[in-house]
């Protein structure tokens, strides 16, 4: 009955640990679909392709996720610069926008390697066509929000 008691007592702490903290879920923009692809003027795509306009959307979700990750840290375990981009993705945030996933030009620049040109603001163009990001404009930003 020693042994028995001994086994009882390592499993009890098991079950004493508190169960994983459950991550938000962090809204993404799904990839065009070649249909979709063939569906946009030809006018807009220009001589965009497919995969560039998918690697963009890859692009602006990874900025979503990294942006989104620090929003859902708890304050105390922010270092200065990264609450530094706290405060500012907080005061970004509208009545329009609240409960919403988006990103502006700053969160781009911030967490990828795009180039904010001509092209970007085609395939932009592109994505709101397709319904993936749709355009909160105010206070001198754009917001790019995630349908």
């Amino acid at each position: 009955t020693g042994k028995h008691e001994e086994q009882t007592k390592a499993a009890e702490p098991k079950c004493a640990k508190k169960p994983a903290k459950e991550t938000k879920p962090i809204k993404e923009a799904a990839l065009i679909t070649t249909e979709e692809f063939e569906s946009v003027p030809a006018y807009m795509k220009g001589r965009l392709t497919y995969d560039q306009i998918n690697a963009v959307v890859q692009e602006m979700n990874k900025a979503m996720v990294a942006k989104y990750k620090i929003l859902y840290q708890p304050l105390k375990s922010m270092s200065v610069p990264v609450r530094n981009l706290y405060d500012r993705f907080m005061e970004e945030e509208t009545k329009d926008t609240r409960g919403q996933f988006f990103i502006v030009e700053a969160d781009i620049k911030e967490f990828t390697q795009l180039k904010l040109d001509k092209r970007f603001h085609s395939i932009l163009s592109i994505l709101r066509h397709c319904q993936r990001v749709r355009e909160v404009r105010g206070s001198g930003l754009v917001r790019y929000v995630i349908c």
